[in-house]
């Protein structure tokens, strides 16, 4: 149709790149860590530390016996569909609503892959300070987080214009 304005999906090539770097790191680290083997990169902050992780956020139904996995193979699966399907519909200049989705999609299709062919996310991040550490995350969580995180920034201070 004449005068359509282009479409987001391209932003759907971020969604690609964050997964293949969170599959890369992962098998990166399944290559070269032992399990619960910290190796610090910043001591007293930060260490590579191999877990998995068959919950959630948090270990969310870590405990349930194993259906939770295919909950979440289909929340993720859900969640990046539709999120997927509203880029069609945003311009593609929009950043503020493209490049959120694009890191939840990239981050959800990353642990929905672990999920896959595993019983649980493979998770390495270990952030601590003395005793008290961070649950151990990996790349999709971080897109996940930034994405999320986004998407309230993006909607409180959005892009100005007043309607």
């Amino acid at each position: 149709m004449p005068g359509k304005k282009p479409h987001a999906l391209p932003w759907l090539f971020l969604s690609f790149a964050v997964m293949t770097l969170d599959q890369f790191s992962k098998a990166l680290v399944l290559g070269r860590l032992q399990v619960g083997v910290s190796h610090p990169v910043i001591p007293g902050l930060l260490s590579w530390t191999l877990t998995f992780n068959p919950g959630a956020a948090f270990s969310f139904l870590a405990q349930c016996g194993g259906w939770q996995r295919w909950l979440f193979v289909l929340v993720a699966l859900v969640i990046s569909l539709i999120l997927g399907a509203r880029l069609a519909y945003i311009a593609r200049h929009d950043w503020r609503s493209a490049l959120p989705f694009a890191l939840i999609i990239g981050g959800a299709m990353g642990n929905m892959i672990d999920r896959l062919h595993a019983t649980g996310v493979t998770d390495f991040i270990d952030v601590y300070y003395r005793r008290w550490h961070y649950p151990v995350f990996n790349v999709a969580d971080c897109a996940i987080t930034v994405g999320a995180a986004l998407l309230v920034v993006c909607g409180l201070f959005g892009s100005g214009k007043r309607t």
